[in-house]
């Protein structure tokens, strides 16, 4: 069975009203927490129970909310309002002009123009110089040694960068001479083998044809209309 439509009226038994009131007071505030998760907005929620005890939630700062919700409030009523809103805008603009004649003062006396100045005006304004000045000198500090962590920095990148281009170039060189004298080691050997190689079937010519001399004698005279030469072979 489904269950039955519950009548909103007051619960008389105190006890199941304090127990009902638990009961919604969490879920109300379980629904306020999911709609501002959920949906991104700004929720407030306050509860005062029948004892005078308060309940509250907030998405961000409770103070803030409700300064918020009497400004939006004000502006809102202001708007609704002519005459409110005309007097308004008269305090606004009385406001910015206060401000702005106080600037100008204040600009003028930091451009040296000290004239109408009492003594006591004089004394807040050397210390108001010499607070700035103050600042001055430690944010420049801050940025000088901002700036000379950052050389190091740099500089320690730099040398780092440097021994590692020298551990190449010592590994390039070791690498170019061990293939030099590899190719410097086949070479000799390559002409050792061809000095050592004699073709097959000869020896040295000296043990080949021995010692040749060749020896050329006078001519003899004519015999029997021929001409003779003596070639001795020794």
């Amino acid at each position: 069975m489904g269950r039955g439509k519950i009548v909103i009226r007051r619960i008389d038994n105190s006890t199941s009203r304090q127990v009902t009131f638990s009961k919604r007071r969490n879920g109300l505030i379980k629904k306020a927490r999911e709609l501002s998760i959920l949906c991104d907005a700004e929720v407030g929620l306050i509860i005062f129970s029948s004892t005078g005890k308060l309940y509250e939630f907030s998405s961000s700062s409770m103070k803030s909310l409700i300064e918020r919700y009497n400004r939006l409030k004000a502006e809102h009523h202001q708007v609704l309002n002519p005459s409110s809103e005309v007097k308004f805008w008269q305090r606004e603009a009385s406001s910015l002009r206060q401000q702005l004649q106080h600037l100008q003062d204040r600009h003028s006396q930091w451009m040296g123009e000290l004239s109408g100045l009492s003594l006591n005006d004089l004394q807040n304004l050397e210390k108001q110089i010499e607070i700035s000045l103050k600042g001055v000198r430690m944010q420049k500090d801050q940025d000088l040694t901002d700036e000379i962590q950052e050389l190091k920095r740099k500089c320690n990148l730099i040398h780092q960068e440097n021994i590692e281009l020298y551990n190449e170039v010592n590994l390039i060189t070791r690498e170019n001479n061990d293939l030099h004298g590899k190719a410097y080691g086949a070479r000799v050997a390559n002409e050792t083998s061809k000095s050592a190689f004699v073709p097959y079937g000869f020896t040295d010519a000296y043990e080949l044809h021995g010692h040749i001399h060749l020896q050329l004698r006078q001519p003899q005279p004519q015999q029997n209309g021929t001409s003779t030469k003596t070639m001795n072979l020794g």
